[in-house]
């Protein structure tokens, strides 16, 4: 979205640009767990369960260490901001409720923390998580949105998706015949699964199948990015957005708010969860580049506070460790962005309340506590807005 350059006049002369007396505030994060192992197998793989030693799913040594370099990176970049140890009262971590996702905040609190005591090599700070069914905030269970479910099917019955399935009719005949995968197995997603085992296959030097051959793993990652952006894009992408990326988006505001109303001493919140994520996250805030996020992609929130006392914010994204994060600006607002401007760009990606407009049948006491919690959080950003406007007059 555009604004006439008069409204920008306008928001400058209000939050003027004041860099050197901003003052960070708070941070929020959001990435992915590090390397793991398959998520499955197929029944032709020459590689099972018994070739990784923790089984599926699991974070693996290399994802470990991945982890820590994350966390390394982020104690170097807020070493004036966090303290050197772990204080409870400045930052709360959030994963969803895998082996991986849980073992990779660990990790990275090991490069955030680093204990120099000589008896505690490694001292544990408490990671949050709530199981996955129940999971809104970071996994939102999508297949049981009907709204969203509906869009899909509107999506796959467009002419330029089955332009698509029909390029791709001979290729997965030949991937049934060489995973030996039933036909009504090998529906996208289940492409996305066999790319997945080859990938973390080839990552970890393993021979792969003789039929794996470039081309056939170019054609897997080809169908992955067009699977991913028929579920953020292609057809009504800014309501879809509200189901997969919009209550996180709106939880990120919130907590901001109740840091400032509330003067709460918090610093930082730290939510480790996935690549799909990350990939809702970003589709909602318009900034997502159409590449899967890679282990540890790390995307962030800095929130500053002016020289005038008005609150501006900012965000980069590191989805590479030998190279600087890269700047993120929302499209439509300078970075920092104003807060205000920040909150009016991304009001449409906000639900209000989640299974009303996912047109769910009433789900008892649970909806209408997050309806609520919903409702306090966009009010509690509206009045920061109103009442920074309020300080400036």
């Amino acid at each position: 979205m555009k604004f006439p350059a008069w409204i920008l006049l306008l928001l400058e002369m209000l939050f003027p640009s004041a860099a050197q007396g901003r003052i960070l505030r708070f941070i929020t994060l959001v990435y992915r767990h590090g390397d793991r192992s398959p998520l499955s197998t197929y029944p032709t793989d020459p590689h099972k369960a018994a070739a990784w030693p923790h089984g599926f799913q699991q974070l693996s040594e290399v994802g470990i260490l991945q982890q820590k370099a994350l966390g390394k990176f982020l104690r170097e970049r807020y070493a004036g901001f966090l303290s050197p140890s772990y204080k409870p009262q400045e930052i709360y971590v959030r994963s969803t409720d895998y082996d991986r996702t849980i073992m990779s905040a660990q990790a990275n609190l090991m490069g955030l923390y680093p204990n120099s005591h000589p008896e505690i090599p490694w001292k544990p700070v408490p990671i949050h998580t709530v199981p996955t069914k129940y999971d809104k905030l970071l996994k939102p269970p999508t297949r049981t949105c009907q709204r969203y479910q509906q869009l899909m099917e509107e999506t796959i019955n467009l002419p330029s998706y089955q332009v698509k399935l029909r390029k791709w009719k001979g290729f997965i005949e030949k991937m049934a015949n060489y995973t030996g995968l039933k036909s009504e197995q090998l529906t996208l997603r289940g492409l996305w699964k066999v790319h997945d085992t080859l990938f973390c296959q080839k990552t970890h030097n393993m021979t792969l199948p003789s039929w794996a051959t470039p081309q056939v793993l170019a054609t897997l990652s080809e169908i992955e990015v067009f699977n991913i952006e028929a579920h953020v894009g292609m057809h009504a992408a800014q309501e879809k957005t509200r189901f997969i990326g919009g209550l996180l988006l709106g939880a990120i505001l919130s907590n901001f708010s109740k840091m400032v109303c509330q003067d709460l001493p918090l610093k930082m919140i730290m939510y480790s969860a996935h690549d799909s994520t990350l990939i809702a996250l970003q589709a909602a805030l318009g900034v997502y580049n159409g590449h899967p996020p890679p282990y540890a992609a790390c995307h962030g929130f800095e929130f500053y506070q002016e020289s005038n006392n008005s609150f501006s914010v900012a965000m980069f994204y590191r989805n590479r460790s030998d190279q600087r994060p890269h700047i993120l600006p929302l499209p439509g607002c300078p970075t920092p962005c104003p807060l205000p401007l920040f909150i009016h760009l991304t009001r449409t990606a906000i639900p209000e309340d989640w299974d009303a407009e996912c047109q769910n049948p009433q789900s008892g006491p649970g909806r209408a506590v997050i309806a609520l919690a919903a409702a306090v959080g966009v009010l509690s950003v509206a009045l920061l807005g109103m009442g920074v406007l309020y300080w400036r007059r």
